[in-house]
């Protein structure tokens, strides 16, 4: 089995800081969202990981709606996050996802409202001169993580502030490069994920 070597040097931490920017209809996204769920539900405790969005949609009008859905979902309850993703990156149906991981649709809607007032989604989605290059509507939740980061496509994953390649995108090679980010690797690190790439896009 060989370790994968990381194309970048990646700064050592105790608690390595791991980040996932997709967009949320991407089809190579959903692949790294799906590569991520078995990382997060073995190191959850050892690291902080999260999604987060790249700052312009390429797909549509449903991808603004969902990406605002899942970071309230996210910045309410990151537990139930990761259950709602994994069950929307399967089925695409946001809908039966919320019900079937008992998400308050009231203080959700409420959250969504919210970000997209403070964030003017809507208004800047209706104003075509704000799209990046005229043709993609921006997405402004993360603009200043992508831009010090400098993402610009889905998906990028940042480690201890590091853009990594995963390549492939496997549960284990993903697990490995975080493992090697550790000062010290937790005993988790010694258990095998998956060493195949999800598909990409939902099923």
């Amino acid at each position: 089995n060989v370790t994968p070597t990381p194309t970048v040097e990646i700064p050592k931490s105790d608690r390595p800081d791991v980040k996932v920017f997709v967009m949320s209809y991407c089809p190579y996204g959903l692949q790294a969202q799906k590569m991520t769920l078995p990382v997060y539900d073995l190191l959850k405790d050892k690291i902080d990981i999260g999604i987060y969005f790249v700052d312009y949609a390429m797909h549509g009008k449903q991808e603004l709606d969902e990406n605002l859905r899942q970071y309230c979902i996210q910045s309410n309850n990151k537990s139930r996050y990761f259950d709602y993703l994994e069950c929307f990156t399967g089925s695409g149906d946001c809908d039966s996802c919320i019900e079937a991981t008992g998400i308050d649709p009231g203080v959700l809607a409420s959250c969504i409202a919210a970000a997209a007032a403070t964030y003017n989604v809507t208004g800047q989605y209706n104003d075509q001169s704000t799209w990046q290059g005229g043709t993609y509507p921006v997405f402004d939740i993360h603009r200043d993580l992508c831009e010090l980061y400098g993402v610009t496509g889905s998906p990028t994953i940042i480690i201890n502030g590091v853009k990594v390649t995963v390549n492939p995108r496997s549960p284990e090679n993903f697990k490995q490069i975080i493992c090697s980010a550790f000062n010290t690797s937790p005993e988790e690190c010694n258990q095998t994920l998956s060493t195949t790439a999800p598909s990409s896009g939902f099923n």
